[in-house]
């Protein structure tokens, strides 16, 4: 029987590649483009949603047209973020592991750009690349495309979305003027339509499904609550589904890293990414995730793009997006690959009308549904339970020799006795905590939410009073490739106290800050008197005691950088926001170098805290990491 992929014209080392990654039939956008890509004499536009197997629809195709007794540069694919250069890179280097001399090079910030360097001198036919740090390497004059027959701009909405429509122009202006252009695309925003007019001719256009239209796959749902119940909201969303494992959208770095932390504090497998970590710490975060091994990743849309784990059964929108379109992009990390999946919106009574807007673009209709009662959640929880014991594989061999002293302890109880004990075990934990659980329902016309600014008291949906709170200095940071999560899993296992007595965490360079209960710190001192992280001795003191640039009081706290990882921050700013410092934040950890730059302080936005976002409003973004690293501007 012929292989589907062959009878697209595709080659047999390529289709067995492709056999043996798993792959049986084309998707609907692999069968449409294929055909028309592989002829290589027309520019093309795809308009597909996320997961629907976009980068086998050009890659593949470049495996047949690229001479690869050729060891110079053909191709250049384009993306926007780090995860998806990677991922498209590694995915063209299993498509292509039959075909022999086949070179696929990787380029992209906060990685050694020497290596980057050496790996492109050695001779490559197709590079995947970042704008930014691919605009490094051109500067350095170390790369020639005069050679380059094909361009593939991906995710070509979301590259202009962040600011590179600039350094699109400044990198294609190298690339030989009778190349083709390969646009793929989730929507068509006028500013895409705008590239396919200034850098085609006569392109085919294909669209799969309905333009700007959400995968068919994904069923949407919308909450309203109130927005002090916004962390509690997303517990009960997470409790009700026990088998979730989810991407959970924030609009900010700094609520991504609170969510974060809150939930890692309250027992979640949960961790954080955003663009503040180093290349090391995103990688680390995104293996746990891939492996299964964290149920929830908390994320930014910029750091969350190219994510692509299969089996992610929920994306939940703690935040709307400021872009309607985004909505498309964070919905699309869930219902990959025909699989189904279900995109949930927190939002308050104000933000009914955003939730139109997105059914009116992606052209379906949102359910309404009503959260959970604590009884819900605790029976749904507890035949969990039933199903995963009634579900366990036993291994007899090894419990064999225990089963007579199993028995022995079970001896006065009934078998009835003995399942409801070990029903309870997890039962019991449930029904204690959502024991009187409120109502977190909200009315669409509840006009008394404050919406997203929320109440400065509250973190992470609990009351904070920091009255109750010592905050200490610890000698180990982010130079050590501790995120804030490893942190207070370090602290909290050597000092041996409860997650709940942890307050703020504050991570910088090469220390920390850490506030804690009042009534743990003696016993915090007494646990870390010998503890050691590779091979020296950790110091935790009170901050006030700490020899370092800075007393340790809260408001309007000036932190010295210490190898460059400092913060600089002033009070007020715009709508009683925080501001920073020339409208934005600096920051640089350890030589890898970020700088963003914003209006907060006069046209910025705000986020459910009142702080000012350092993600969007801004004027100018660039990264940088080892040498060489991402720029972005705001077109």
């Amino acid at each position: 029987m012929i292989n589907p992929f062959s009878k697209l014209g595709i080659s047999d080392d390529v289709v067995n590649a492709v056999k043996e990654l798993g792959f049986e039939n084309p998707t609907p956008i692999q069968e449409q483009s294929i055909p028309v890509l592989l002829e290589g004499s027309n520019d093309f536009v795809g308009l597909a949603q996320t997961g629907t197997g976009k980068t086998a629809a050009f890659g593949l195709p470049l495996l047949e047209l690229i001479d690869f007794k050729v060891n110079k540069p053909q191709a250049l694919i384009l993306c926007p973020t780090r995860e998806l250069c990677l991922q498209i890179a590694n995915d063209i280097k299993n498509f292509s592991k039959n075909t022999p001399n086949a070179h696929v090079v990787a380029v992209y910030g906060g990685a050694n750009i020497m290596q980057q360097l050496r790996e492109i001198r050695n001779g490559v036919q197709i590079v995947v690349a970042t704008p930014g740090r691919m605009l490094d390497i051109i500067g350095r004059k170390a790369i020639d495309f005069s050679n380059v027959k094909y361009v593939v701009l991906d995710e070509a909405d979301e590259m202009l979305n962040m600011g590179f429509q600039e350094d699109i122009n400044d990198i294609l202006s190298t690339t030989p003027d009778d190349k083709k252009t390969w646009l793929f695309s989730a929507t068509m925003p006028p500013e895409v339509r705008r590239i396919a007019r200034n850098y085609m001719e006569n392109p085919v256009e294909l669209t799969m499904g309905t333009k700007n239209a959400g995968n068919v796959n994904i069923e949407h749902e919308y909450y309203i609550v109130r927005a002090r119940d916004k962390y509690a909201a997303l517990k009960r969303i997470v409790d009700f589904n026990p088998e979730i494992f989810a991407v959970v959208f924030c609009k900010t770095k700094m609520d991504t890293q609170d969510v974060a932390e809150h939930l890692i504090k309250d027992g979640y497998n949960a961790d954080s990414l955003h663009g503040d970590l180093s290349q090391q710490q995103r990688d680390k975060v995104m293996q746990r995730f891939r492996d299964r091994n964290m149920q929830l990743l908390i994320a930014t849309d910029v750091a969350a793009r190219g994510i692509d784990v299969n089996n992610v059964t929920h994306v939940i929108n703690y935040s709307l997006p400021d872009e309607i379109e985004s909505y498309t992009h964070r919905s699309g990390r869930t219902g990959r690959a025909g699989k189904t999946g279900i995109s949930i919106c927190i939002i308050n009574s104000k933000e009914t009308g955003k939730i139109r807007q997105i059914e009116r673009i992606i052209g379906k209709q949102f359910t309404k549904a009503e959260l959970p009662t604590g009884f819900d959640v605790c029976e749904k929880q507890l035949f969990s339970l039933i199903h995963k014991v009634h579900n366990v594989e036993v291994n007899t061999d090894q419990i064999d020799q225990y089963i007579p002293r199993i028995m022995d302890e079970f001896a006065e109880l009934s078998k009835e006795d003995v399942i409801k004990k070990f029903a309870s075990l997890e039962f019991n934990r449930f029904l204690d905590y959502y024991s009187n659980a409120p109502d977190l329902n909200a009315s669409a016309d509840d006009r008394g939410d404050r919406g997203e600014r929320g109440d400065r008291g509250e973190r992470g949906g609990r009351n904070f009073d920091n009255s109750n709170y010592t905050r200490l200095f610890i000698n180990v940071g982010s130079v050590d490739e501790f995120t804030r999560g490893d942190l207070l899993g370090f602290v909290c296992n050597n000092g041996k106290i409860s997650g709940k007595a942890v307050g703020k965490i504050d991570l910088k360079g090469v220390f920390s800050f850490i506030e804690v209960e009042n009534d743990t710190v003696d016993a915090l001192f007494t646990n870390f008197k010998d503890v050691k992280f590779n091979g020296r001795d950790v110091r935790i003191e009170k901050s006030g005691d700490a020899p370092v640039g800075g007393r340790g009081g809260e408001g309007g706290e000036r932190r010295r950088s210490f190898g460059g990882g400092g913060e600089r921050r002033s009070g007020g700013g715009y709508g009683g926001g925080e501001r920073r410092s020339g409208g934005g934040d600096r920051r640089s950890s350890g030589g890898s170098g970020r700088r963003e730059g914003g209006n907060a302080g006069g046209g910025g936005f705000r986020d459910f805290s009142g702080r000012s976002r350092d993600d969007k409003g801004g004027s100018g973004r660039r990264e940088g990491g080892n040498g060489g690293g991402e720029r972005r501007r705001r077109s």
